[in-house]
């Protein structure tokens, strides 16, 4: 990987730099940098992101409603036709395009503005020096020269040389692939040392497992090693599951329009139908077939959709996860915050034979009060126990708390003692004791006790309390204690916790399972404490699935087990996104909330990655929804909300694959056995944006329950038939109308054009009502905006042909006759299709 964007002006790259000439590259100093230095960095060198500039400019949003090949066709079609001396037509057809195009701009322009003001609503921070004092900033302001301090769980916001470390480990996965954190130190380092020996230097895109650190920032946003990498492989995230439908369904439309257009103006012209007004007339068919709208409707429903969340306190972070949060079937979480009420109870601290202990009480506070590294709810509860306790004792080093040896160890010494106190996972800090100290004070060999000690661990965990082991040693006087010392250690006690579930926590569950959600308890406790959980949030006899039970499983035994499994206990942090993989391949669309420094990989894996506003950086960066509040209600909440979403962006589907649809049809059909055009080009575009008009307003219409009552997914089998069936309808009624205009009322061509354009345009705006809802149409009313659009649209058409417009678009003035026979015309299609989605609902399933 080369190196010349990280060399000083000697050449050399920073990591074989001293702290000093570090510091002389970028200009700074411990101090940290001035403030108003630090902002004419920032505005030198840009923000500190890997996103660039992806929003739109207004002008680029409005040009992209006319990224369609058919539009553009259709516009260089209506230029010719200017330049051929048929200016009234071409200009008509023109603005009427532009007219479209607005109305897409200003509902996506909205949706950006509305979902630009959600984002400012969760942003990463990471604390820095500045003017001499330790401040947080957005991680997008942090620039070259600024010194940062970091912890477990942040990201690490650019290439940076370390000033200061201890226990420092990270997670540089995205670069070596490698799952185990390395350990960083300072040091210098040869200039040629490859990019995964480099333990002086932190990189952008990696984050902090555990320990503290201070450093240097050297290179931000594309100038590091993680911008090279995204730039040259142009990272993109996946397709969710609405996008991929979303584009089969556009190819299939578009598949549909080309045959169609080609075969029509083919027809016509052997029918030597004037060339131009073929082409022209095709192409205004292509316009009406394809849903130009269909892109600013879905933006402007998820934006709604987001907006409505936002009210519910979820956070949308990228708006097509709305549909996945909707069709999620299966949520895996942890227990503690979202279940239980997250405020950690520190229940008793007990000797190796399960009494009351103060020393090993007054060892745990000195552990949690002392260690300097990530604060978490077991050591605040530890030191909340001990309101007001002091110590003469100070800290002389400290083995921060990892993923691996689950335990944290503390050096302390005061003027008379020297001693080592471990706190942790009762196995592990077994593992590290030869001795156990009974509550005499007298030591014996562990393996007397041992028995005893994991009946009673057994005895708490069956209970429901969360039991961790104490133990202690002394330190050496003349160094720092490190984690290859810890053996031969004197096991104390234990120390107990409760954690009681939340009292709505079974209410909520159920709901969950009402609306088609399966919750999936994922936790590193042991299985004893996860099923006494269990048990009391109504999982009557809960299945449980130990870690070590998955490591003896393969791929396929763990597939068929985990749709199963009610609780994952004592999962190691690598198997979370094991037991996402195997639900997913069953055919599972899966949610995962995590919260933690090890729930990043997970929380990438699942289908909608969940996480809440106090999660370290590193969470929420992964994150697609952040919850800001930390409880199942809120998430239940959520998803009502994405499945309302889902709902009113499949009525925009089936508005346009239905009426709209088999519109065109019949025109291309009427085309080529009738003298004239059955509608001129300028009157199909017109019909085209009618018609749409009333579906702008989609977004806030009504949501039956049904729709919300269990997941539901994109189904282009579904929206396949749904178009035969419905669009079939519509040309029935369409070639009834033609006979009545032709065979009873006699219409002359002009006649027939306003004739047909009304019925058309009122027939495809009163079907919204009947489309729009499984139920009958009279029991589920649509929303206020939809409504008002409606009869807008059905009144125009109605003036329309009696102004100086009408007279503009070559319609006529109509008799009292053909409105009454159009008006019953429409009255038996609406009837006919609420007959037809009874029969079609009965017997063709569901959309998902």
């Amino acid at each position: 990987m080369g190196t010349s964007s990280l060399t000083d002006k000697s050449g050399k790259p920073f990591w074989s730099l001293s702290p000093e000439q570090a510091f002389g590259q970028v200009s700074g100093s411990m101090q940290g940098l001035a403030q108003n230095a630090a902002a004419e960095r920032l505005k030198a060198h840009g923000p500190n992101t890997l996103k660039g500039k992806e929003k739109a400019t207004p002008f680029m949003l409005f040009l992209f409603q006319f990224r369609s090949p058919v539009t553009l066709l259709l516009i260089a079609a209506a230029a010719l036709s200017f330049s051929l001396n048929d200016r009234t037509d071409a200009t008509i057809i023109l603005i009427i395009v532009l007219v479209s195009g607005l109305l897409g701009w200003w509902q996506e322009k909205g949706a950006a503005n509305a979902v630009g003001q959600l984002m400012k609503m969760v942003q990463i921070n990471c604390r820095v020096v500045r003017d001499g004092a330790e401040r947080e900033i957005h991680i997008e302001e942090v620039v070259p020269g600024d010194v940062v301090i970091l912890s477990a769980g942040d990201l690490i916001p650019g290439d940076s040389l370390l000033l200061e470390s201890k226990e420092l480990f990270v997670d540089e996965a995205v670069f070596t692939g490698e799952t185990f954190p390395v350990e960083k130190n300072t040091g210098i380092l040869d200039a040629d040392t490859p990019l995964p020996e480099r333990r002086n230097t932190l990189f952008m895109g990696a984050h902090v497992i555990s320990g503290r650190a201070k450093a240097l920032v050297m290179r931000t946003s594309r100038d590091t090693e993680f911008g090279k990498i995204s730039e040259s492989l142009r990272l993109k995230a996946p397709e969710t599951d609405f996008e991929k439908g979303v584009r089969r369904f556009g190819y299939m439309l578009m598949e549909i329009t080309l045959l169609l257009m080609i075969v029509i103006f083919a027809a016509n012209v052997f029918l030597h139908k004037p060339v131009l007004d073929s082409f022209l007339f095709s192409l205004a068919l292509a316009v009406g077939l394809t849903p130009q709208l269909l892109p600013a409707i879905i933006t402007v429903n998820l934006a709604t959709g987001a907006r409505s969340m936002a009210s519910k306190q979820v956070i949308v972070k990228r708006l097509s996860s709305i549909e996945n949060f909707g069709s999620m079937n299966i949520l895996c979480s942890d227990k503690t915050g979202t279940i239980t009420e997250g405020k950690v109870k520190l229940h008793k601290a007990l000797s190796v034979s399960g009494e009351s202990s103060p020393k090993v009480m007054e060892y745990a506070w000195l552990n949690a009060f002392m260690q300097q590294g990530f604060r978490n709810p077991i050591d605040d509860a530890i030191v909340r126990s001990m309101p007001g306790h002091r110590s003469d004792f100070e800290v002389r080093s400290e083995v921060p708390y990892d993923f691996i040896r689950k335990r944290l160890s503390v050096q302390l010494r005061n003027a008379g003692e020297n001693i080592v106190i471990t706190k942790g996972s009762l196995k592990q800090v077994l593992e590290i004791c030869t001795l156990a100290e009974r509550s005499d004070g007298t030591a014996v060999p562990l393996d007397e006790l041992r028995p005893s000690i994991l009946d009673e661990y057994a005895r708490l965990s069956a209970d429901g309390l969360r039991t961790l082991g104490v133990a202690y040693t002394k330190g050496g006087a003349d160094r720092n204690f490190s984690r290859s010392d810890e053996h031969d250690m004197v096991f104390l006690g234990f120390v107990t916790f409760f954690d009681p579930p939340k009292q709505h926590a079974p209410e909520t569950i159920r709901s969950l399972r009402q609306l088609g959600v399966e919750l999936k308890i994922i936790t590193g406790d042991n299985a004893l404490v996860a099923a006494s959980l269990g048990r009391r949030i109504g999982l009557d006899s809960p299945v449980v699935v130990t870690g070590s039970e998955m490591h003896r499983m393969n791929d396929g035994a763990l597939m068929q087990q985990a749709g199963r499994t009610d609780i994952f206990a004592e999962v190691e942090p690598n198997q979370k996104e094991r037991i996402i993989l195997a639900l997913r391949k069953a055919g599972n669309v899966v949610g995962f909330m995590g919260d933690g420094i090890n729930d990043a990989t997970a929380l990438h894996t699942a289908d909608v990655g969940i996480s809440v506003d106090s999660a370290v950086d590193v969470a929420k960066e992964a994150a697609e929804i952040v919850l800001l509040n930390h409880d199942l209600q809120v998430l239940q909440d959520g998803i009502v909300e994405g499945r309302k979403t889902f709902a009113n962006t499949m009525k925009y589907v089936f508005m346009a694959t239905s009426a709209n649809f088999g519109n065109m049809f019949s025109m291309a059909g009427a085309s080529l056995f009738l003298p004239f055009l059955p509608l001129l080009p300028k009157q199909i575009l017109l019909t085209n944006l009618m018609t749409d008009f009333p579906e702008t307003t989609i977004s806030g219409d009504r949501v039956d329950a049904v729709n919300i009552e269990k997941p539901h997914r994109w189904n282009i089998r579904f929206i396949r038939r749904y178009m035969m069936t419905f669009g079939f309808l519509s040309s029935v009624f369409d070639y009834l109308t033609f006979a009545v205009l032709l065979l009873i009322l006699h219409a002359g061509e002009k006649e027939f054009q306003t004739g047909w354009f009304v019925e058309s345009v009122i027939s495809a705006s009163m079907i919204v009502l009947v489309i729009r809802t499984r139920l009958p149409f009279y029991k589920s009313l649509p929303g206020r905006y939809l409504t008002i659009a409606t009869l807008l649209v059905a009144g125009f058409v109605l003036i329309l042909p009696f102004t100086a417009v009408g007279d503009m678009f070559g319609f006529t003035r109509l008799p009292a006759i053909f409105y009454g026979m159009m008006l019953l015309l429409v009255f038996f299609y609406i009837l006919s299709a609420e007959i037809l989605k009874r029969f079609f609902y009965r017997h063709a399933g569901s959309a998902d």
